[in-house]
């Protein structure tokens, strides 16, 4: 059967979240971090929480973001199943491709991610914010059957169009609505593996 396995990046792939880390950075941290966890737990919708995020960021310079995002700390033992499995594995986050790109580059498999527009190495406006759903849909007509990987409430409509929905709970404990909508909860990036390679 062919599958694909379609993972969050934020708190899955990596080991922290990325709006905070660069937050921390310019020192906007308790204000970035505190629409985080509202909207990990589903009180504040993702694109709403996102744009009020990114407004508070988009004073930084762009290459400043992407020299902080380039050292969030990835899970190995993920990155290292999606990089022997490039042609079933897809990145799905909401965050803008002009900030993760030096995580991309690293993760070697196709993505699907927030579009912004920069010009003279400011973020100038959000082009189109991602709806998880879009992703599942898109991949619906190449495979037969979709696994999904993920914790947070904005994971929430991929989940819903998933054949088979993993809540991973390495950094973050899984929102409820995710766990309610998977087949399995892992905690541990080592177990995850051990269980998508029984399923690919």
């Amino acid at each position: 059967m062919k599958t694909a396995i379609c993972f969050d990046l934020d708190g899955t792939i990596t080991k922290q979240e990325i709006l905070p880390l660069i937050a921390r950075e310019i020192d906007l941290h308790d204000e970035i971090s505190v629409l985080t966890d509202a909207t990990i737990r589903g009180l504040i919708p993702f694109q709403k929480s996102f744009r009020l995020r990114c407004r508070l960021l988009d004073a930084v310079p762009v290459s400043r973001v992407r020299q902080i995002v380039e050292n969030t700390v990835l899970n190995t033992d993920i990155v290292e199943f999606i990089n022997e499995n490039p042609e079933n594995c897809f990145v799905v986050s909401g965050n803008l491709d002009i900030w993760i790109e030096p995580l991309l580059e690293k993760i070697k498999c196709r993505h699907y991610v927030s579009n912004a527009i920069m010009e003279n190495d400011k973020l100038i406006s959000i082009s189109k914010v991602l709806d998880k759903s879009t992703a599942i849909e898109e991949l619906r007509d190449k495979f037969e059957r979709i696994i999904v990987v993920g914790e947070g409430m904005n994971d929430v409509p991929m989940f819903e169009l998933a054949d088979i929905g993993i809540a991973y709970g390495g950094v973050h404990f899984p929102n409820s609505t995710v766990i309610q909508l998977s087949r399995y909860v892992v905690f541990d990036g080592v177990a995850l593996c051990k269980l998508l390679k029984t399923l690919l």
